[in-house]
């Protein structure tokens, strides 16, 4: 185990060696959304197949058309149909959207700019010749790559798999991770009675941890909630099963009843580093145990959130095949004074907003105690304020990670 607690950059890395790909698996397309593909997909065909028209009008030779021509319709073609007829010099085929366009026609007029008759079309506006058509190979040509690089999955990313129809793509499934809280005070929201008469403290962490999971993609696997009793917590964790990561809060700290640690070596885990310089956040425990990784989280509401953040969710995204798996960090400036405490990297929750056309304004969300849950609620980004600096003025230029940014990034930005 690492004798001296390490910088949140550090502990990051360590975590991330320690979490290994899932292998990939084959998925119905529509179970795919927000997955990361694990192969190459090349187009097994041209999309569009055919020329085929990009709106309702007519198909017709761009060198006939001009304001005021008159046309005679040969025949139409609904989308699904194919024309049986060449157009010729003076001739259109009424043709409707995503129908093939007819051999000897090149352009087609919009509905709007025409004026049918019987058997014609007299053209009221004429497009450029070749204007209004979908060509073949446009979206994709035959044997080209269906999608760059390894992202997770958009909508749009399904359609274009299901016009090559590629029905079950090769991808890295979602993380399955097992949690519970621990700690005598905590009880399930269920016991309402007790929680209000104050014998007993609701488990928050039970849900946002789980809400947390959820959102990075992962599927929770809620273990309940444990008693300080180092055999309870150390029978608790087999629970885990073939989980691909193990969560836990409170119990890693240094106070009589912090049994965690001690649990996962009954276990015959392995703790690689039990402290990290920051707050909120210091007591943060890594290891592995039953060949799972297990990341300790405080049991402070904030506590366990900013660390997931920082810590489990990239976790989680390396897990599922990200190859960016921290969010950016973004230029911002302080609206206001910060007096920060001891020498340790300090996450500080914040809301951001336009500052006259510069950097975004960071400002405190109210208390910074680890305990005032309804902080974090309200913070659109944590502030990162390096161990150096503790007091910054306002109008300072710091770093900020926003907290519902898709942007992300190889390296820990703190």
């Amino acid at each position: 185990m690492t004798a001296s607690p390490l910088d949140a950059g550090a502990a990051a890395r360590l975590i991330l060696e320690h979490v290994r790909l899932l292998a990939p698996v084959r998925v119905p397309l529509a179970q795919a959304l927000g997955l990361v593909p694990a192969e190459d997909v090349p187009a097994p065909l041209d999309v569009p197949p055919w020329d085929n028209s990009a709106m309702d009008g007519y198909a017709a030779r761009g060198a006939d058309l001009r304001a005021g021509v008159v046309l005679r319709v040969i025949e139409e073609i609904p989308a699904g149909a194919v024309g049986s007829r060449r157009v010729g010099p003076g001739e259109a085929a009424r043709i409707f959207t995503g129908a093939p366009l007819p051999a000897g026609a090149d352009t087609v007029v919009r509905q709007e700019d025409t004026v049918p008759g019987p058997g014609t079309v007299r053209v009221t506006a004429a497009p450029e010749p070749g204007r209004n058509v979908r060509r073949r190979g446009e979206d994709l040509t035959r044997g080209a790559p269906v999608l760059q690089g390894r992202e997770p999955l958009t909508a749009a990313a399904l359609g274009v798999l299901a016009s090559v129809v590629h029905a079950e793509p090769l991808v890295h499934p979602r993380a399955r991770v097992a949690f519970f809280a621990s700690g005598d005070e905590l009880a399930a929201i269920d016991r309402r009675e007790e929680i209000l008469s104050g014998s007993k403290i609701a488990s928050s962490n039970s849900f946002t941890i789980a809400a947390a999971i959820r959102d990075a993609g992962a599927v929770p696997v809620d273990l309940g909630i444990v008693p300080d009793d180092r055999a309870a917590l150390a029978a608790r964790v087999p629970s885990a099963g073939t989980a691909d990561l193990l969560v836990t809060t409170a119990g890693v700290s240094v106070g009589e009843h912090d049994l965690l640690r001690a649990a996962i070596a009954d276990r015959g885990g392995t703790i690689h580093f039990s402290r990290v310089r920051i707050r909120p956040g210091g007591p943060l425990t890594f290891g592995v145990v039953q060949g799972i990784p297990w990341l300790g989280l405080p049991g402070n509401p904030v506590s366990a959130l900013v660390t997931f953040e920082l810590f489990v969710r990239p976790a989680i995204r390396k897990l599922q095949g990200n190859a960016r798996p921290f969010r950016r960090a973004i230029p911002v400036v302080t609206a206001e004074p910060l007096s920060l405490g001891p020498p340790l990297s300090h996450f500080l929750r914040v809301t951001l907003t336009a500052a006259g056309g510069g950097l975004p304004a960071a400002r405190l969300t109210g208390s910074q105690s680890s305990g005032v849950l309804s902080s974090m609620a309200r913070a659109d980004a944590l502030l990162i304020v390096p161990e150096d600096r503790p007091a910054v003025p306002a109008g300072e230029r710091l770093t900020a990670i926003v907290l519902d940014d898709p942007e992300h990034v190889a390296e820990p930005p703190f």
